[in-house]
């Protein structure tokens, strides 16, 4: 099973751009579909985006289509998540995870999480 590290998140203004990126450890990362949630205060996880295992099929909430971009690349086992145009409603904390489903938005199919990383976007 793979351990998963985040980094990147910090604050930002409104319209700018950070990068998210998240770091696989263990020699399975491959095998799994990615994906990003994020959480706001008070609120449940909210779906950002999914990737296949082999970065062939990519996936994005209505919420970030056209604004972020997912990759991964898996001989350095990484995932990340380049986030422009940032509004005050992208302000969460933002988590990725791995499935070993070919692709989900659901939080509950994605077995392996990271410990998060926050994002502010301000007004």
């Amino acid at each position: 099973q793979v351990q998963l590290v985040e980094s990147g998140g910090g604050l930002v203004q409104v319209g700018g751009s950070l990068r998210l990126s998240c770091a696989a450890s263990g020699r399975t990362f491959s095998r799994y579909a990615m994906g990003w949630f994020r959480q706001a205060p008070g609120k449940e996880h909210e779906w950002v985006a999914a990737i296949s295992w082999d970065g062939g099929g990519t996936y994005y909430a209505d919420s970030v289509r056209g604004r972020f971009t997912i990759s991964r690349d898996n001989a350095k086992n990484t995932v990340s998540l380049q986030m422009m145009s940032l509004k005050p409603e992208d302000t969460a904390v933002y988590y990725c995870a791995a499935t070993t489903l070919i692709f989900s938005t659901q939080y509950s199919d994605y077995e392996v999480w990271g410990q998060g990383t926050q994002v502010t976007v301000s007004s």
